[in-house]
């Protein structure tokens, strides 16, 4: 009866998660509002050409021309056979929850799950689940968008749970539940969170080694070891049709190839850029967020009925009680009232400070190995998120450790703490009411720990600034330029925006020093026996992480944040110069002055430029040295039939079309040499070419009159032309070269496919009326995708497995006495 009861509450606790996660965004949720944010729209936009292919046809190309003048879509769109099994999982997973509230539910279930499968009540693991999933910055990238990266921190508490259960020996539930999650957190495709949390994973698996060799289970930890690698293998083989793709696509990225262009004094790395990958890099004094929300001003901007608005310092109470001039507030108005060292941010990392204090005071309470394996984790994470402000340990990552160059904001590596810090106060609550004289025992710790704390957040109250100067550096360098800091008449404008954000600070810590107080003054009365049932003095801890937390991330997304679903033409603002190009049915390029770098034109049009962060490095280059300074040439070959520029347009009468035949072709050596030759370099007669090329290209001559090729098909993923010429001629496609997956017929027979003029496609055409036909169809996908469906299958059988080994031993325990359940 009490297992019985036990897994009854569970539920009960797990359906309380969804309730909580639905008020959260209540009415909007149920109203069909919706966060109109603006990666999702990019990420629509850049998969409107797929989309509309695959509801035309039913068929998935793996090829868009919407951006960029053609890419593969792996990371925009990306459908495979076994993607669908996983889908129908996470939606039953969801509880078909309403979105975001859905979002929300299935962050905090996958923690309590975790909590679960680490031996936790029910209470306990509510508790946690609350504590991680409100923790600022999920909510916050929510808010921004970034979907993809919510849903695998999502899975990822999960998976980790079901390594726990190996370690516990459980072997074949832990192996399917962690083969289940670990699928469904690759699958929401985003390896960067991915690759983080291997950290942890690394540690904990440490820590049970220390464990087991302290206790002679080497074998115990060996098998479970195993099971944790097999359900490893399973998750990857479910996702390997993406991994593989996105893995080779990689390596013809700005994440995976530097430029092979030369600059005097510079060397050629693998990887993204030292800057950019530390361009969001977090403060070392920003680091006490985790405690104190505002201690840097909290966000740059926050997402309003579908825009991004600007959250100004002039928007705070202290600056409506300064007397301000007109000018002056309008001033104010441009100064954020986030003021850390990261070029602008959504909001700062707040866990909740008594949740803090908890996993503190954990370090120090809580038995066994495992609390180190999470402590150092979080040391880590916190090191490296400071990026380029700790700049040996991040070079040392950057040079040296496999992978970690392929990804930029190094900031978000903090999701291990905001992971680490719940979970740590979990185990300090579950040590607090399991040990009767614990009071007696830890006394002291517990004052020195909530005291050092509260010490702190006392401290920022009464004098702000210990906590770093009220302005970024940035701000110092542009201010000292224009001399606001010693000229007069800008001492009441500086000492205002000194105050509004000194203001901040103060406000925040008092009221996590509120936080901090509140909790102690539970656990007192918990040493005071008023609480007397465990559950009861965990669920009001519950209550008051829950009160901490809700307010702080209704600053950065709430009811204004939502809109009202529109058409998306309407979203994206259809233009009448969009109209007037679209009436035309034939296959061209739009370059987008305006909006070179924004996903809005992709939406409606093949388009030269376009956002992604994982461009085509020779694209890349060619934005760089040539696009970007309106070469007329380059946006000819492109086949930049028209130009817009806001709700203007015009036609280039230059571009070259979809095909074209060249009188002369010029090989170089060097890509430097090849970019160089576009200065001047008529593309319409003549051609550029690596010289490795020459074997495939051969040499070209002049066309005879009458000699042509054009475009008699499109799609994205199969390109169909004619030709017709008296002798054997040289076509240049206005097509970008990729190096894998498509392939060139003529007349039926495959061709290699040269690269011309940097990123072009080029054939050589024999005499005579032939048909050519461009195909993108990996052969990779079809062995990926039976290892992906092979391996769905497996994790099933064994999920499947599981649960009837749980009914079985739930139906032995009902058997059982009720004295011996425990």
């Amino acid at each position: 009866m009490m297992m019985k009861n036990r897994f009854i509450y569970s539920l009960l606790a797990a359906l309380l998660l969804a309730v909580v996660a639905f008020l959260f965004f209540f009415p909007d949720d149920i109203e069909g509002n919706v966060l109109q944010q603006h990666d999702t729209m990019q990420g629509i936009a850049n998969g409107q050409e797929g989309l509309a292919f695959h509801e035309e046809t039913g068929e998935t190309t793996r090829w868009t021309n919407s951006l960029f003048s053609g890419m593969p879509n792996f990371q925009i769109a990306p459908s495979y056979p076994a993607n669908s099994a996983l889908s129908f999982v996470a939606k039953a997973y969801s509880l078909w929850l309403p979105a975001p509230a859905n979002l929300l539910f299935t962050m905090m279930l996958g923690f309590f799950i975790m909590c679960l499968c680490l031996g936790c009540r029910w209470y306990t693991s509510l508790f946690a689940a609350v504590a991680w999933g409100f923790s600022t910055y999920f909510i916050i990238i929510i808010g921004a968008g970034h979907i993809w990266k919510f849903a695998t921190l999502a899975y990822i508490p999960p998976t980790i749970g079901g390594i726990m259960l190996c370690y516990r020996g459980k072997y074949i539930t832990g192996t399917a539940l962690a083969a289940l999650f670990g699928a469904l957190q690759l699958h929401s495709n985003h390896p960067q969170m991915s690759y983080y949390f291997a950290f942890v994973i690394l540690f904990l698996i440490i820590a049970w080694l220390c464990n087991a060799i302290k206790k002679r289970m080497i074998k115990h930890w060996v098998a479970a070891t195993g099971c944790t690698l097999l359900a490893g293998i399973l998750a990857l083989g479910a996702n390997s049709a993406s991994l593989y793709n996105t893995l080779q696509y990689a390596k013809e990225t700005v994440r995976g190839k530097a430029t092979e262009i030369s600059t005097p004094g510079q060397t050629e790395a693998a990887g993204m850029d030292k800057d950019a990958i530390t361009a969001w890099s977090y403060g070392l004094d920003e680091t006490f967020s985790l405690l104190i929300p505002n201690v840097k001003g909290g966000a740059t901007i926050k997402p309003v009925a579908g825009q991004t608005q600007l959250l100004g310092i002039d928007q705070t109470k202290k600056a409506d009680e300064l007397s301000l001039s007109q000018q002056e507030r309008q001033f104010m108005a441009q100064f954020p009232q986030y003021f850390g060292d990261q070029p602008m941010t959504n909001g700062p990392v707040y866990v909740g400070a008594f949740i803090l204090m908890l996993a503190i005071l954990a370090l120090f309470v809580v038995d066994g190995s495992m609390k180190w394996a999470l402590f150092a984790a979080s040391v880590l994470a916190i090191l490296l998120s400071w990026g380029h402000n700790f700049s040996p340990l991040t070079d040392f990552f950057i040079d040296y450790l496999p992978g970690y160059n392929k990804f930029r904001a190094v900031a978000s590596i903090l999701v291990i703490v905001e992971f680490t810090i719940p979970l740590l106060a979990a185990m300090c609550v579950r040590k607090i009411i399991d040990t009767p004289d614990f009071i007696a025992k830890y006394k002291w710790t517990l004052i020195t720990v909530m005291g050092c704390g509260a010490a702190v957040c006392l401290l920022g109250w009464i004098s702000p600034s210990i906590f770093g100067s009220p302005f970024s550096a940035r701000e110092v360098e542009q201010l000292t330029q224009m001399g606001v800091f010693t000229a007069p008449e800008y001492a009441n404008l500086w000492n205002a925006v000194r105050e509004t954000r000194l203001s901040l600070v103060s406000a925040d810590s008092i009221r996590s020093l509120i936080f901090i107080a509140i909790g102690c003054g539970l656990m007192f009365l918990w040493f005071k026996k008023v609480f007397t049932n465990k559950a009861l003095f965990v669920c009001c801890l519950t209550a008051a992480t829950l009160i901490d937390l809700y307010p702080v991330d209704k600053r950065y997304v709430d009811s204004e944040s939502f809109v009202t679903p529109a058409p998306m033409e309407t979203a994206f603002k259809m233009t009448d110069a969009d109209r007037a190009i679209l009436a035309d049915k034939s296959n061209y390029r739009v370059m987008d002055v305006a909006g070179f770098n924004d996903a809005r034109s992709s939406y409606f049009h093949k388009t030269i430029g376009g956002y992604h962060a994982a461009k085509l490095t020779r694209y890349n280059d060619l934005i760089t040295h040539q696009i970007s300074k309106g070469n007329p040439g380059v946006l000819n070959m492109l086949n930049a039939k028209y130009i817009l520029n806001g709700d203007q347009y015009e036609v280039n009468p230059g571009a070259l079309g979809n095909a074209w035949f060249v009188d002369g072709i010029a090989y170089v050596g060097t890509p430097t040499e090849e970019m160089t030759a576009l200065d001047s370099l008529d593309t319409g007669t003549r051609a550029i070419a690596d010289s490795k090329f020459k074997s495939t290209l051969g040499d070209a001559t002049p066309k005879n009159p009458g000699d042509t090729i054009y475009e008699t098909s499109y799609a994205p993923n199969k390109l169909t032309y004619k030709s017709r010429s008296s002798k054997e001629n040289l076509a240049i496609f206005s097509e970008i070269f990729f190096p894998w997956g498509w392939t060139a017929t003529i007349d039926g027979k495959e061709v290699p496919i040269g690269r011309a003029d940097y990123v072009l496609r080029a054939l050589r055409i024999p005499s005579g009326e032939h048909e050519i036909i461009f195909s993108f169809d990996p052969k990779s996908l079809k062995v990926t995708n039976a290892i992906a469906i092979t391996s769905v299958v497996i994790i099933y059988i064994s999920c499947l497995v599981a649960f009837l080994l749980w009914c079985i031993h739930m139906a032995h325990i009902r058997k059982e006495p009720e004295s011996q359940q425990e």
